[in-house]
């Protein structure tokens, strides 16, 4: 859980909640402690996923855990940031291992700078050149996770995960017409209207 990240909550099929995590494990609270009769579960917007939370505790103790998790206090000895030696600096580079055919490899030796300078070029050009795509593929499986916990179960699930994944607005508008109002709307706002945190380019 990220503290950039919004969810929304969901009594049964209607929405109690919207907004930052705080807000929506609250909600959870007060809808568990007032009976609620369905299911409450909390979404991540980001994902479509439903997520466990906590809601041990008074209203001031899951604010204050939850501070605790999404804002986690510096280690002893690092208020500051180190001092930087000789040498480049680091820029967050992560060693993994990238399997290659012998020519792969001769190709990006010979290219100025070498292999990890090619690799990066051509993952940021692919990074540029797919990202409409990514955020579309993106927005559609958060859509379909969503779809999948809320309305599994509802007449023209199948047809609207078809005009969901095929893209067509329209017919996935036709098919989840009579869902329930809110779960529809959630729906159809992950799927084509939402930008989820960290996609903005």
């Amino acid at each position: 859980m990220h503290a950039a990240s919004t969810y929304t909550t969901f009594d049964g099929y209607r929405c109690v909640a919207a907004g930052p995590l705080l807000d929506n494990v609250l909600a959870v609270k007060r809808a568990q402690a007032a009976g609620a009769a369905g299911p409450v579960l909390v979404f991540d917007d980001a994902t479509g996923r439903a997520v466990d939370v906590d809601t041990r505790g008074s209203e001031q103790e899951i604010a204050t855990r939850l501070a605790a998790v999404q804002e986690p206090a510096p280690a002893p000895g690092t208020d500051a940031p180190p001092a930087r030696g000789r040498g480049r600096p680091r820029m967050g580079v992560v060693p993994r291992e990238v399997t290659l055919l012998p020519r792969h490899w001769e190709w990006l030796a010979a290219q100025p700078g070498g292999a990890s300078v090619a690799l990066r070029k051509l993952v940021e050009e692919a990074r540029r050149a797919n990202a409409a795509k990514d955020r579309v593929r993106r927005a559609q499986e958060r859509a379909y996770h969503f779809m999948s916990a809320m309305a599994g179960d509802l007449a023209g699930f199948e047809e609207a995960a078809r005009a969901l994944f095929a893209g067509d607005r329209p017919a996935f508008q036709a098919c989840i017409a009579d869902w329930p109002a809110d779960v529809s709307r959630h729906a159809e706002r992950l799927a084509f209207e939402m930008e989820a945190p960290g996609e903005a380019e």
